[in-house]
Protein backbone atom coordinates (compact mmCIF):
# COMPACT_ATOMS: atom_id res chain seq x y z
CA UNK A 1 0.00 0.00 0.00
CA UNK A 2 1.43 3.66 -1.06
CA UNK A 3 0.46 6.84 0.14
CA UNK A 4 -0.46 9.86 -1.73
CA UNK A 5 1.57 10.36 -4.83
CA UNK A 6 2.59 13.91 -6.06
CA UNK A 7 0.16 15.30 -9.01
CA UNK A 8 3.18 15.69 -11.32
CA UNK A 9 4.16 11.74 -11.53
CA UNK A 10 0.18 10.69 -12.18
CA UNK A 11 -1.41 10.08 -15.77
CA UNK A 12 -2.96 13.22 -17.24
CA UNK A 13 -6.59 11.81 -16.47
CA UNK A 14 -5.81 11.57 -12.97
CA UNK A 15 -4.66 14.44 -12.75
CA UNK A 16 -7.75 16.48 -11.77
CA UNK A 17 -8.88 14.23 -8.90
CA UNK A 18 -6.77 13.55 -5.78
CA UNK A 19 -5.38 10.01 -5.07
CA UNK A 20 -5.51 9.19 -1.50
CA UNK A 21 -3.76 5.89 -1.95
CA UNK A 22 -2.71 2.65 -4.49
CA UNK A 23 -3.09 -0.61 -3.45
CA UNK A 24 -0.83 -3.23 -4.98
CA UNK A 25 -3.10 -5.87 -5.18
CA UNK A 26 -2.24 -10.00 -6.10
CA UNK A 27 -5.00 -9.33 -9.24
CA UNK A 28 -5.26 -5.95 -9.71
CA UNK A 29 -3.97 -2.59 -9.03
CA UNK A 30 -6.88 -0.18 -7.25
CA UNK A 31 -6.51 3.59 -7.00
CA UNK A 32 -8.16 4.96 -4.58
CA UNK A 33 -9.37 8.96 -5.23
CA UNK A 34 -11.87 11.56 -4.47
CA UNK A 35 -12.72 14.52 -7.01
CA UNK A 36 -11.06 17.72 -5.32
CA UNK A 37 -13.55 20.56 -5.70
CA UNK A 38 -16.26 22.13 -4.78
CA UNK A 39 -18.84 22.92 -6.69
CA UNK A 40 -20.10 21.32 -10.24
CA UNK A 41 -22.31 22.78 -13.37
CA UNK A 42 -25.02 21.23 -14.37
CA UNK A 43 -25.00 19.41 -17.23
CA UNK A 44 -28.46 20.40 -18.53
CA UNK A 45 -28.58 24.18 -17.53
CA UNK A 46 -24.88 24.59 -16.81
CA UNK A 47 -25.93 26.59 -13.33
CA UNK A 48 -23.25 25.95 -10.48
CA UNK A 49 -24.46 24.05 -7.79
CA UNK A 50 -22.31 23.96 -3.97
CA UNK A 51 -25.31 21.66 -2.49
CA UNK A 52 -24.38 18.28 -2.37
CA UNK A 53 -27.55 15.70 -1.88
CA UNK A 54 -25.06 12.55 -1.29
CA UNK A 55 -21.38 10.79 -1.77
CA UNK A 56 -20.98 7.43 -3.74
CA UNK A 57 -18.16 5.43 -5.05
CA UNK A 58 -17.54 4.68 -8.92
CA UNK A 59 -15.61 1.96 -9.68
CA UNK A 60 -13.75 2.18 -13.00
CA UNK A 61 -11.59 0.06 -14.92
CA UNK A 62 -8.70 1.87 -16.24
CA UNK A 63 -5.65 1.12 -18.93
CA UNK A 64 -3.71 -1.96 -17.36
CA UNK A 65 0.04 -1.48 -15.89
CA UNK A 66 1.52 -3.89 -17.93
CA UNK A 67 -0.24 -7.27 -17.85
CA UNK A 68 -2.15 -5.91 -14.39
CA UNK A 69 -5.76 -4.67 -14.47
CA UNK A 70 -6.17 -1.30 -12.87
CA UNK A 71 -9.44 0.08 -11.20
CA UNK A 72 -10.31 3.21 -10.14
CA UNK A 73 -12.54 3.64 -7.31
CA UNK A 74 -13.52 7.13 -7.46
CA UNK A 75 -15.51 9.42 -4.54
CA UNK A 76 -18.23 11.67 -6.35
CA UNK A 77 -21.02 13.62 -5.22
CA UNK A 78 -24.64 13.98 -6.49
CA UNK A 79 -25.45 17.94 -6.50
CA UNK A 80 -28.79 19.20 -6.25
CA UNK A 81 -29.75 21.81 -8.93
CA UNK A 82 -30.14 25.26 -8.12
CA UNK A 83 -32.13 26.22 -10.97
CA UNK A 84 -36.03 25.66 -10.49
CA UNK A 85 -36.84 25.84 -14.21
CA UNK A 86 -34.36 22.67 -14.95
CA UNK A 87 -35.34 19.63 -16.11
CA UNK A 88 -32.68 17.87 -13.56
CA UNK A 89 -33.20 17.91 -10.25
CA UNK A 90 -30.17 16.31 -9.35
CA UNK A 91 -26.66 15.65 -11.22
CA UNK A 92 -23.66 13.71 -10.93
CA UNK A 93 -20.28 15.41 -10.99
CA UNK A 94 -17.69 14.40 -13.85
CA UNK A 95 -14.20 14.35 -14.17
CA UNK A 96 -13.03 15.41 -17.37
CA UNK A 97 -10.99 13.17 -19.64
CA UNK A 98 -11.87 10.62 -16.83
CA UNK A 99 -15.83 9.90 -16.78
CA UNK A 100 -18.37 9.86 -18.81
CA UNK A 101 -22.07 9.55 -17.45
CA UNK A 102 -22.47 5.92 -16.54
CA UNK A 103 -19.79 4.56 -18.06
CA UNK A 104 -17.89 1.77 -15.84
CA UNK A 105 -14.22 2.46 -18.17
CA UNK A 106 -12.07 5.26 -17.95
CA UNK A 107 -11.98 7.42 -21.00
CA UNK A 108 -8.66 6.50 -22.35
CA UNK A 109 -9.24 2.70 -21.70
CA UNK A 110 -12.73 3.78 -23.85
CA UNK A 111 -10.56 5.02 -26.44
CA UNK A 112 -8.14 2.05 -26.25
CA UNK A 113 -11.53 -0.27 -26.38
CA UNK A 114 -12.50 1.51 -29.65
CA UNK A 115 -9.13 1.81 -31.62
CA UNK A 116 -9.04 -2.58 -31.15
CA UNK A 117 -13.01 -2.34 -32.24
CA UNK A 118 -12.54 -0.22 -35.56
CA UNK A 119 -9.37 -2.73 -36.08
CA UNK A 120 -10.44 -5.78 -35.62
CA UNK A 121 -14.37 -5.77 -34.44
CA UNK A 122 -15.56 -8.27 -32.42
CA UNK A 123 -14.38 -12.23 -31.44
CA UNK A 124 -10.68 -11.13 -33.29
CA UNK A 125 -10.67 -7.41 -31.29
CA UNK A 126 -11.79 -9.70 -28.10
CA UNK A 127 -8.84 -11.67 -28.06
CA UNK A 128 -6.54 -9.25 -28.61
CA UNK A 129 -7.93 -6.72 -25.60
CA UNK A 130 -7.72 -10.16 -23.00
CA UNK A 131 -3.77 -10.61 -24.36
CA UNK A 132 -3.53 -6.72 -23.14
CA UNK A 133 -5.35 -7.67 -19.23
CA UNK A 134 -8.69 -5.98 -20.98
CA UNK A 135 -11.25 -7.60 -20.47
CA UNK A 136 -13.73 -6.96 -23.04
CA UNK A 137 -16.81 -9.19 -25.00
CA UNK A 138 -17.08 -9.28 -28.45
CA UNK A 139 -20.89 -7.60 -27.77
CA UNK A 140 -18.83 -4.68 -25.98
CA UNK A 141 -16.43 -3.62 -28.72
CA UNK A 142 -19.39 -4.15 -31.80
CA UNK A 143 -21.19 -1.49 -28.91
CA UNK A 144 -18.45 1.05 -28.97
CA UNK A 145 -18.08 0.77 -32.64
CA UNK A 146 -21.66 1.78 -33.52
CA UNK A 147 -21.09 4.19 -30.98
CA UNK A 148 -17.65 5.70 -32.86
CA UNK A 149 -19.13 8.82 -34.89
CA UNK A 150 -18.52 8.48 -38.31
CA UNK A 151 -15.91 11.04 -39.62
CA UNK A 152 -16.11 12.32 -42.88
CA UNK A 153 -13.29 14.91 -44.34
CA UNK A 154 -14.10 18.61 -45.01
CA UNK A 155 -11.71 18.05 -48.15
CA UNK A 156 -11.11 15.19 -50.78
CA UNK A 157 -8.08 13.65 -50.98
CA UNK A 158 -5.22 14.57 -53.58
CA UNK A 159 -5.51 10.90 -55.14
CA UNK A 160 -9.58 9.32 -54.81
CA UNK A 161 -10.22 6.03 -55.45
CA UNK A 162 -13.90 5.31 -56.57
CA UNK A 163 -15.52 1.63 -56.49
CA UNK A 164 -18.54 0.07 -55.99
CA UNK A 165 -19.18 -2.86 -53.53
CA UNK A 166 -22.56 -5.00 -53.21
CA UNK A 167 -24.60 -4.75 -50.15
CA UNK A 168 -27.09 -7.21 -51.75
CA UNK A 169 -25.08 -8.99 -54.45
CA UNK A 170 -27.46 -8.14 -57.53
CA UNK A 171 -30.21 -5.70 -56.19
CA UNK A 172 -28.12 -3.30 -53.98
CA UNK A 173 -24.88 -1.30 -54.52
CA UNK A 174 -22.96 1.50 -52.89
CA UNK A 175 -19.85 3.13 -53.33
CA UNK A 176 -16.65 3.39 -51.29
CA UNK A 177 -14.15 6.26 -51.31
CA UNK A 178 -10.73 5.36 -50.63
CA UNK A 179 -7.51 8.08 -49.97
CA UNK A 180 -4.78 6.28 -52.47
CA UNK A 181 -1.82 8.01 -50.96
CA UNK A 182 -2.31 5.95 -47.78
CA UNK A 183 -5.46 3.16 -48.75
CA UNK A 184 -7.98 4.32 -46.00
CA UNK A 185 -11.45 4.73 -46.71
CA UNK A 186 -12.92 8.11 -46.80
CA UNK A 187 -16.35 7.95 -47.03
CA UNK A 188 -19.41 5.66 -48.32
CA UNK A 189 -21.94 6.73 -50.61
CA UNK A 190 -25.23 5.01 -50.60
CA UNK A 191 -25.29 4.14 -54.06
CA UNK A 192 -23.66 4.14 -56.87
CA UNK A 193 -25.30 6.75 -59.10
CA UNK A 194 -23.37 9.86 -60.89
CA UNK A 195 -25.36 12.47 -59.12
CA UNK A 196 -24.83 11.59 -56.00
CA UNK A 197 -20.67 11.07 -56.56
CA UNK A 198 -20.66 14.70 -58.35
CA UNK A 199 -22.57 15.98 -54.92
CA UNK A 200 -19.66 14.60 -52.83
CA UNK A 201 -17.47 15.92 -55.05
CA UNK A 202 -18.79 19.32 -55.08
CA UNK A 203 -18.99 19.24 -51.09
CA UNK A 204 -15.51 17.80 -50.90
CA UNK A 205 -13.00 19.64 -52.94
CA UNK A 206 -9.01 18.92 -53.54
CA UNK A 207 -9.61 15.85 -55.67
CA UNK A 208 -6.72 16.49 -58.56
CA UNK A 209 -6.65 12.60 -60.19
CA UNK A 210 -9.58 10.55 -59.76
CA UNK A 211 -8.91 6.39 -59.70
CA UNK A 212 -11.86 4.85 -60.93
CA UNK A 213 -12.99 2.03 -63.05
CA UNK A 214 -15.23 1.51 -66.45
CA UNK A 215 -18.41 2.72 -64.91
CA UNK A 216 -19.66 5.58 -67.04
CA UNK A 217 -21.99 6.53 -63.98
CA UNK A 218 -18.48 7.52 -62.19
CA UNK A 219 -17.11 9.02 -65.31
CA UNK A 220 -20.05 11.69 -65.40
CA UNK A 221 -20.48 12.20 -61.57
CA UNK A 222 -16.59 13.15 -61.39
CA UNK A 223 -17.01 15.14 -65.09
CA UNK A 224 -19.99 17.22 -63.00
CA UNK A 225 -18.70 17.03 -59.14
CA UNK A 226 -14.58 17.98 -60.35
CA UNK A 227 -14.40 18.84 -63.87
CA UNK A 228 -10.32 19.75 -63.58
CA UNK A 229 -9.34 16.25 -62.37
CA UNK A 230 -7.64 13.55 -64.04
CA UNK A 231 -9.27 9.99 -64.70
CA UNK A 232 -7.49 7.27 -64.73
CA UNK A 233 -8.18 3.35 -64.57
CA UNK A 234 -6.85 1.71 -61.66
CA UNK A 235 -4.67 -1.19 -61.57
CA UNK A 236 -7.13 -4.19 -60.91
CA UNK A 237 -9.25 -3.14 -63.77
CA UNK A 238 -6.15 -2.71 -66.45
CA UNK A 239 -5.40 -5.85 -65.55
CA UNK A 240 -8.70 -7.81 -65.68
CA UNK A 241 -9.34 -6.15 -68.74
CA UNK A 242 -5.86 -7.14 -70.34
CA UNK A 243 -6.31 -10.78 -68.85
CA UNK A 244 -10.03 -10.77 -70.08
CA UNK A 245 -8.57 -9.31 -73.96
CA UNK A 246 -5.77 -11.98 -74.02
CA UNK A 247 -8.09 -14.95 -73.11
CA UNK A 248 -9.72 -13.87 -76.32
CA UNK A 249 -7.25 -13.81 -78.62
CA UNK A 250 -6.19 -16.90 -77.63
CA UNK A 251 -9.58 -18.62 -77.93
CA UNK A 252 -9.87 -17.46 -81.13
CA UNK A 253 -6.60 -18.11 -82.58
CA UNK A 254 -6.50 -21.10 -80.40
CA UNK A 255 -5.96 -23.57 -83.38
CA UNK A 256 -2.52 -21.82 -84.06
CA UNK A 257 -1.62 -22.39 -80.55
CA UNK A 258 -2.45 -26.16 -80.11
CA UNK A 259 0.36 -28.58 -79.16
CA UNK A 260 1.67 -30.76 -81.74
CA UNK A 261 1.10 -34.24 -81.25
CA UNK A 262 3.00 -36.92 -79.35
CA UNK A 263 5.65 -39.02 -81.93
CA UNK A 264 4.16 -42.33 -81.70
CA UNK A 265 5.16 -45.57 -83.58
CA UNK A 266 3.07 -46.72 -86.42
CA UNK A 267 0.33 -48.94 -85.28
CA UNK A 268 0.37 -52.96 -86.05
CA UNK A 269 -2.25 -53.58 -88.88
CA UNK A 270 -4.69 -54.93 -86.47
CA UNK A 271 -4.30 -52.60 -84.04
CA UNK A 272 -8.00 -50.68 -83.32
CA UNK A 273 -8.48 -47.01 -84.67
CA UNK A 274 -7.35 -43.94 -83.19
CA UNK A 275 -10.20 -42.79 -81.20
CA UNK A 276 -11.78 -39.44 -82.12
CA UNK A 277 -12.62 -36.78 -80.41
CA UNK A 278 -15.98 -35.80 -80.40
CA UNK A 279 -15.52 -32.58 -78.53
CA UNK A 280 -13.74 -31.77 -81.96
CA UNK A 281 -16.30 -33.01 -84.05
CA UNK A 282 -18.51 -30.60 -82.01
CA UNK A 283 -16.69 -27.66 -81.94
CA UNK A 284 -16.28 -27.75 -86.09
CA UNK A 285 -20.32 -28.21 -86.65
CA UNK A 286 -20.22 -24.89 -84.03
CA UNK A 287 -17.64 -22.81 -86.02
CA UNK A 288 -19.57 -23.76 -89.18
CA UNK A 289 -23.36 -23.04 -88.18
CA UNK A 290 -22.08 -19.62 -86.52
CA UNK A 291 -19.80 -18.75 -89.53
CA UNK A 292 -23.19 -19.66 -91.80
CA UNK A 293 -25.74 -17.37 -89.69
CA UNK A 294 -22.95 -14.68 -89.30
CA UNK A 295 -22.75 -14.25 -92.95
CA UNK A 296 -26.39 -14.55 -93.04
CA UNK A 297 -28.12 -12.15 -91.20
CA UNK A 298 -25.03 -9.91 -92.31
CA UNK A 299 -26.20 -10.23 -95.92
CA UNK A 300 -29.70 -9.19 -95.22
CA UNK A 301 -28.77 -6.14 -93.48
CA UNK A 302 -27.11 -5.13 -96.14
CA UNK A 303 -30.34 -5.94 -98.00
CA UNK A 304 -32.29 -3.53 -96.09
CA UNK A 305 -33.85 -6.19 -93.93
CA UNK A 306 -34.89 -5.14 -90.22
CA UNK A 307 -33.42 -7.39 -87.45
CA UNK A 308 -37.51 -8.55 -86.58
CA UNK A 309 -37.83 -9.45 -90.77
CA UNK A 310 -34.26 -11.63 -90.22
CA UNK A 311 -35.48 -13.27 -87.19
CA UNK A 312 -38.63 -14.09 -88.97
CA UNK A 313 -36.98 -15.49 -91.92
CA UNK A 314 -34.00 -17.30 -90.35
CA UNK A 315 -36.43 -18.53 -87.50
CA UNK A 316 -33.46 -17.41 -84.77
CA UNK A 317 -34.45 -15.21 -82.06
CA UNK A 318 -34.22 -11.75 -81.70
CA UNK A 319 -31.51 -11.99 -79.04
CA UNK A 320 -29.26 -14.15 -81.14
CA UNK A 321 -29.46 -12.24 -84.85
CA UNK A 322 -28.72 -8.79 -82.05
CA UNK A 323 -25.75 -10.49 -81.11
CA UNK A 324 -24.74 -11.57 -84.70
CA UNK A 325 -25.69 -8.13 -85.95
CA UNK A 326 -23.27 -5.84 -83.73
CA UNK A 327 -20.19 -8.36 -83.95
CA UNK A 328 -17.97 -6.41 -86.12
CA UNK A 329 -16.14 -9.78 -86.93
CA UNK A 330 -17.54 -13.38 -87.06
CA UNK A 331 -14.10 -13.72 -84.73
CA UNK A 332 -15.40 -12.05 -81.59
CA UNK A 333 -18.74 -14.87 -81.70
CA UNK A 334 -16.21 -17.36 -82.14
CA UNK A 335 -14.70 -17.12 -78.68
CA UNK A 336 -15.46 -18.89 -76.03
CA UNK A 337 -17.23 -21.70 -78.43
CA UNK A 338 -14.97 -24.35 -77.58
CA UNK A 339 -15.49 -26.58 -73.92
CA UNK A 340 -12.55 -28.04 -72.55
CA UNK A 341 -12.92 -31.85 -71.11
CA UNK A 342 -10.99 -32.49 -68.09
CA UNK A 343 -9.57 -35.75 -70.34
CA UNK A 344 -7.61 -33.40 -72.68
CA UNK A 345 -4.22 -33.32 -70.89
CA UNK A 346 -4.33 -37.34 -71.11
CA UNK A 347 -4.90 -37.80 -74.74
CA UNK A 348 -2.13 -38.27 -76.03
CA UNK A 349 -1.34 -40.74 -73.37
CA UNK A 350 -4.35 -42.56 -74.61
CA UNK A 351 -3.99 -42.61 -78.25
CA UNK A 352 -0.34 -43.72 -77.43
CA UNK A 353 -2.21 -46.74 -75.46
CA UNK A 354 -4.82 -48.01 -78.07
CA UNK A 355 -1.78 -48.08 -80.34
CA UNK A 356 -0.76 -50.67 -78.45
CA UNK A 357 -3.81 -52.61 -78.50
CA UNK A 358 -4.78 -51.42 -74.14
CA UNK A 359 -8.47 -50.79 -74.68
CA UNK A 360 -9.83 -52.12 -71.86
CA UNK A 361 -11.37 -49.04 -69.98
CA UNK A 362 -11.21 -50.06 -66.58
CA UNK A 363 -6.98 -50.32 -66.76
CA UNK A 364 -6.58 -47.03 -68.71
CA UNK A 365 -8.91 -44.96 -65.87
CA UNK A 366 -6.45 -46.44 -63.41
CA UNK A 367 -3.47 -45.33 -65.15
CA UNK A 368 -4.10 -42.02 -66.20
CA UNK A 369 -5.74 -41.78 -62.26
CA UNK A 370 -2.25 -42.42 -61.10
CA UNK A 371 -1.20 -39.26 -63.59
CA UNK A 372 -3.83 -36.87 -62.01
CA UNK A 373 -7.40 -37.40 -63.83
CA UNK A 374 -9.93 -36.84 -61.70
CA UNK A 375 -12.64 -36.99 -63.81
CA UNK A 376 -15.47 -40.05 -64.13
CA UNK A 377 -15.11 -43.30 -66.00
CA UNK A 378 -18.16 -42.05 -67.96
CA UNK A 379 -16.21 -38.97 -69.76
CA UNK A 380 -14.13 -41.87 -70.32
CA UNK A 381 -16.38 -44.16 -71.68
CA UNK A 382 -17.74 -41.38 -74.01
CA UNK A 383 -14.54 -40.70 -75.58
CA UNK A 384 -13.73 -44.22 -76.07
CA UNK A 385 -16.75 -45.19 -77.78
CA UNK A 386 -16.85 -44.34 -81.08
CA UNK A 387 -13.18 -46.03 -81.51
CA UNK A 388 -14.74 -49.35 -80.63
CA UNK A 389 -18.76 -49.89 -81.59
CA UNK A 390 -18.45 -53.79 -81.73
CA UNK A 391 -16.80 -53.92 -78.38
CA UNK A 392 -19.00 -54.10 -74.79
CA UNK A 393 -18.20 -50.93 -72.18
CA UNK A 394 -18.53 -53.07 -69.40
CA UNK A 395 -16.03 -55.66 -68.08
CA UNK A 396 -16.64 -59.41 -68.83
CA UNK A 397 -17.29 -59.69 -65.07
CA UNK A 398 -20.18 -56.84 -64.96
CA UNK A 399 -22.00 -58.07 -68.17
CA UNK A 400 -21.90 -62.20 -66.18
CA UNK A 401 -23.68 -60.32 -63.42
CA UNK A 402 -26.01 -58.21 -65.34
CA UNK A 403 -27.03 -61.52 -67.61
CA UNK A 404 -27.15 -63.51 -64.51
CA UNK A 405 -29.47 -60.79 -62.91
CA UNK A 406 -31.67 -60.33 -66.13
CA UNK A 407 -32.05 -64.43 -66.04
CA UNK A 408 -33.34 -64.62 -62.46
CA UNK A 409 -35.52 -61.67 -62.89
CA UNK A 410 -36.94 -64.03 -66.03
Amino acid sequence: MQDQQPVGVLPRHLRQVRVERVEDRPDAVHIHAKVDTDEAACPACQVVSRSVRERYRRRLADTPLGATPVWILLQVRRFNCLNAACSKRTFAEQVPELTVPRGRRSSPLRAMLRHISVALAGRAGARLAAKFAIPASRSTLLRLLRATPPTSPTVAPRVLGVDDFALRRGQVYATVLIDMDTHQPVDVLPDRTADTLAAWLREHPGAHIVCRDRAGAYADGVRIGAPDAIQVADRFHLWMNLGEAVLNTVITHRRHLAEPDPITPDPPPTAPAVPATPESDTEIRLVTRTRERYKAVQQLLADGCSRAEISRRLGLDIQTVRRFANATHVEDLLAGTRRDSVLDPFKPYLQQRYHDSHTDTATLLEEIRQRGYRGSIQTLRRYLRPSRPDKPLLPAARREHVGVGARRSA
